[in-house]
């Protein structure tokens, strides 16, 4: 099951190795692989908890950002194709 831990425990767990404690009794301590010890130290080491909290801010604001140039890139596909089809449609009737 997946664990979500605060950013002041990541930090901690961080600045514990940093410290000289062993990466595997921390990671034993708190519950986690060795990999993920390893992704948290690549992703927020030498960050600070305010740091590693405006991050996670930003990454959601992000996703966010993105849904929602997906869903506006949807709509004007859309758009477009409904004006070409209806400027398709008059331009052959006024031919006839």
């Amino acid at each position: 099951m997946k664990r979500k831990f605060t950013e002041s425990q990541i930090v901690a767990a961080i600045k514990k190795q940093e410290g000289g404690i062993a990466v595997k009794d921390i990671c034993r301590e708190i519950g986690i692989s060795d990999a993920t010890f390893y992704n948290w130290k690549a992703k927020y080491g030498g960050m600070e908890v305010k740091d590693v909290t405006r991050m996670r801010e930003l990454e959601k604001e992000n996703a966010e950002l993105k849904k929602m140039f997906a869903e506006m890139s949807l709509e004007n596909r859309a758009m477009k194709i409904l004006i070409e089809k209806s400027s398709n449609v008059s331009g052959e009737k006024g031919s006839c």
